[in-house]
């Protein structure tokens, strides 16, 4: 087997439990290297630290699979893991729709699988992951009979790795159209041209939290997407719910997901630039009891971190400034470039742009089946908070 030898200052990095092991890290490589071997990582005084995958086109040249010297990574390895992985969502309560693998979190780096029911979409985002793509479909075909499987690997990150961006079926084709429930309401997933794998699963907790401050009120939500939170409002109690979204696309689908719920006279979306049409209202008075703001990420990478707190406090104060005084504001933040202190810092400048004092409610992160572990910045990213605006 290749083996790979850690400079002596990274060892302990590397030692005490990341899972990354960057290409400037290494002191020398015993071995051919072609990409997505399997390869041993071992101190500079050649003691094991793990077994990963290697890819020397990468900046992060191997990604550990395994801290047991015992374990071979092979098909029973994957399947192994998986059913671990299930066993573990089982064991916190997520059954039917859940990220059944989050990648670093669950010791499968660069491996994602969102279980839609019974069908499942899965990513491979690095070569040496994608490599045992076959070893991961049949693990799924085993521990679940899946109506179907699908890959939607179009995502840019794969080019990094030197792999090409496609989608397409991995089990006999079925209509990537389908029905989930969530809390109790149901939901579209367009699993083949959605968003990523289709839905965003890590806010289902989230949406649940906006149940008691949206009764009776009148709310607005801006980057709605395919409008789960306004139609959870609109279940919720709420008089009326506005949502937009810059998507032509996603707005036919918010409306037809509001529709499909039986609230479409309560909630309907319409397609606009949420950044001009919430500061041209702000001038214009318009208030209401609740806005909700979904924003993307706004940067990927550390170069351009402050465009992201512009933008991330620009648009909270365009949204405070919208709310009721007693009213409540309910913001996110997805990217884990901005850790919750930063954006804690960033609602409490754009409330001190706005002239408005905040409560807190609720202060949350992403649900339980995308796991956190500490130490990996990656696995701990999304910020939900919901606050009173006075």
């Amino acid at each position: 087997m290749i083996k790979v030898y850690l400079k002596r200052k990274i060892t302990p990095r590397v030692a005490n439990g990341h899972p990354w092991v960057f290409n400037n890290e290494v002191e020398k490589i015993e071995g051919e290297v072609l990409g997505g071997e399997t390869v041993e990582v071992l101190t500079h005084d050649k003691k094991f630290i793990g077994k990963g995958y290697i890819n020397p086109k990468s900046q992060i040249l191997v990604r550990l699979l395994t801290r047991k010297k015992s374990d071979e990574i092979n098909e029973h390895f994957f399947y192994r893991e998986i059913l671990k992985c299930w066993e573990y969502r089982q064991q916190i309560g997520y059954t039917e729709n859940c990220r059944l693998v989050f990648g670093e979190a669950d010791s499968l780096p660069q491996l994602i699988i969102d279980k839609f029911n019974d069908y499942f979409v899965l990513q491979t985002l690095t070569l040496g992951m994608d490599k045992w793509k076959p070893a991961i479909v049949e693990a799924l075909n085993t521990i679940f009979s899946p109506k179907g499987i699908y890959e939607r690997n179009d995502v840019p990150v794969r080019e990094l790795e030197g792999l090409p961006q496609h989608k397409g079926f991995l089990s006999a084709p079925f209509d990537t159209n389908i029905l989930i429930n969530e809390n109790g309401f149901q939901f579209r997933v367009d699993i083949e041209n959605g968003q990523k794998t289709g839905y965003f699963l890590d806010q289902q907790d989230n949406r649940k939290a906006i149940q008691h401050i949206v009764k009776g009120a009148e709310v607005l939500g801006a980057f709605t997407y395919t409008g789960t939170f306004e139609v959870h409002a609109a279940k919720y109690g709420a008089k009326s719910v506005l949502g937009l979204d810059i998507s032509a696309n996603a707005v036919e689908q918010a409306n037809k997901n509001a529709a499909l719920n039986n609230v479409q006279d309560i909630c309907r979306f319409e397609t606009a630039n949420a950044f001009d049409v919430l500061k041209q209202w702000g001038k214009d008075g318009r208030q209401y009891d609740v806005v909700m703001l979904d924003p993307p990420a706004f940067t990927k990478s550390r170069e351009t971190i402050q465009k992201a707190i512009t933008g991330y406090k620009e648009i909270n104060l365009r949204g405070m400034k919208l709310v009721k005084p007693g009213g409540f504001l309910v913001t996110s933040s997805c990217t884990n470039l901005v850790n919750e202190d930063l954006f804690l810092q960033i609602i409490d400048m754009a409330a001190k742009d706005a002239r408005r004092k905040l409560r807190q409610v609720v202060f949350q992160k992403q649900s339980a089946d995308h796991p956190i572990v500490r130490g990996m910045d990656n696995t701990h990213y999304l910020k939900f908070l919901i606050v009173q605006v006075q």
